[in-house]
């Protein structure tokens, strides 16, 4: 079935609801939004867009984002979205990749991509689309391609995930089932990408018929987030766990209180044990925790709320460092590296099989033949389930360090020195020894310490050959636009 149906009959049972908003302002009604997405939708296929095309969006956060996504869909069509962070030639790489004819932009990128791209751009605006039109919504099977998502490349080239409208429907079912609630009465907030996980999201608010929010600055903007949040009230959003942490500082240095927030799912990234206690002190019970990747999109492991709440339970700590338990419509099994599957507590190779998994690259049949084995997705990251079923990451298995012979997971010691309260970030990484293999090294973002005090610090909490042998102290990390750390950048330093 194809996903602009959701958005269709909700409309047609409910075309008064308010549906879309930029900042406080009201911009359309589920009515007048399904009219828009018409509009649009024939429009494309004026165009000549036809069923399994695949269009770019290379736009900022905006109301038209919401709308061309829809009428991408309604015309049968297959969305390639990029972040609009990406220089114009990372975005006409991925354009001319994904055989995209035609790209829709927003003011301000439109023009920039024209210079280095020869693919047709175009600059929906929302007028263009208001009038009522009657328009035919083509049919897509679940196997269908819907979203064609690109890997962020932090190693290479991106590749090009092929997510189809039966997963993203799995998805979106397994949020009401595993993750949160949705009401008319919500409203759904578009801090991070709608490249992202934030634009996968919005298909769950809209099957529930609630408000979609775009911020005026089209981005994360701390002060207009607990503003916005105030204003509209059961305010839910997607965040990256560095996002979480600036909202924290924020709030505690600002006096807010985190009125209106209902629900932040954060993902992306890791989170460090110490930032979400010190968010979930502050703001109380509005956090919940989701793992997926592209290739498995929003749906490995969820820690729900409560378990990021408790702290009642004997191993309430040891849950909070995990990423939850296996969501509903997935099977998650740990590996060793011949394939086996290893015993509880053992780190190993996350696995997942399920109908959320990716049927493949677009494309790239020799990257999909190393990663789907026998059914089963090989994530890259390396973990261990518990007798109860919780799965703590531990790092990607390129990220993992090798010393003397015995592995050392770097989030180990990030955890341990983000504790100090004089950091602020950590990052580490492998640095090649000619006796040892590798030795640790931790890049960190401190103020008002030194090697030795972290060096004290660390043998106080973690085991002698896990500690850091070299520290180097940086103003900032280098992140990509998800805002990852890149270590393979930190690597190239050393």
């Amino acid at each position: 079935m194809n996903l602009s149906h959701w958005l269709a009959r909700n409309a047609e049972r409910n075309p008064n609801f308010d549906a879309l908003f930029l900042g406080e302002k009201r911009i359309f009604s589920y009515g007048e939004l399904w009219a828009a997405v018409k509009g649009a939708a024939s429009w494309l296929c004026d165009m000549g867009i036809r069923p399994g095309d695949r269009v770019g969006i290379f736009m900022k956060n905006t109301p038209e984002y919401l709308v061309v996504f829809y009428a991408i869909w309604a015309a049968g069509g297959v969305v390639v979205p990029i972040n609009g962070k990406l220089h114009p030639k990372e975005a006409d790489w991925i354009l001319q990749n994904a055989d995209c004819d035609h790209v829709l932009c927003c003011n301000s990128l439109g023009p920039v991509l024209s210079e280095v791209s020869d693919v047709r751009v175009h600059i929906p605006k929302l007028a263009d689309f208001a009038s009522e039109c009657s328009f035919d919504i083509k049919h897509r099977g679940s196997d269908d391609l819907a979203w064609l998502f690109y890997t962020s490349g932090t190693t290479g080239r991106p590749k090009g995930v092929m997510i189809t409208h039966g997963m993203i429907q799995t998805m979106a079912l397994g949020y009401f089932a595993d993750v949160d609630e949705v009401r008319s009465a919500d409203a759904t907030l578009y801090a991070a990408p709608m490249s992202h996980g934030a634009g996968l999201y919005s298909i769950q608010h809209v099957l529930a018929g609630a408000r979609h929010v775009i911020p005026e600055s089209g981005g994360f903007d701390e002060a207009e987030i607990f503003a916005l949040a105030k204003h509209f009230g059961a305010v839910h959003m997607f965040a990256a766990p560095t996002m979480v942490k600036r909202m924290t500082q924020y709030a505690k240095e600002h006096g807010e209180t985190g009125k209106g927030l209902r629900t932040i799912v954060y993902a992306g990234g890791p989170m460090y044990m110490a930032d979400i206690i010190e968010a979930v002190d502050h703001f109380g019970p509005r956090f919940v925790q989701i793992y997926g990747q592209g290739e498995c999109p929003m749906g490995i492991t969820v820690l729900p709320r409560s378990d990021v709440t408790d702290r009642t339970h004997p191993r309430w700590r040891e849950r909070l460092k995990s990423v939850g338990y296996a969501q509903s419509a997935v099977e998650v099994r740990i590996t060793g590296s011949n394939g086996e599957t290893l015993p509880l507590g053992a780190v190993g190779e996350i696995m997942v099989r399920g109908d959320l998994v990716m049927p493949g690259y677009w494309q790239n049949p020799s990257a999909s033949e190393e990663t789907l084995v026998q059914g089963w997705l090989k994530t890259g990251d390396m973990g261990a389930l518990d007798a109860d079923g919780y799965l703590t990451l531990h790092d990607r298995s390129k990220d993992m360090i090798i010393s003397g012979g015995t592995n050392i997971y770097p989030r180990e010691v990030e955890e341990v020195l983000l504790e100090h309260p004089a950091v602020r970030e950590a990052s580490v990484v492998g640095r090649p020894h000619p006796e040892w293999g590798e030795d640790v090294v931790a890049f960190v973002v401190a103020t008002g310490i030194d090697a030795t005090d972290l060096d004290r610090f660390c043998l106080e909490h973690m085991a002698r050959f896990k500690r850091p042998k070299s520290y180097v102290f940086v103003d900032e990390l280098p992140k990509n636009n998800y805002g990852k750390i890149l270590k393979t950048e930190l690597r190239q330093r050393l």
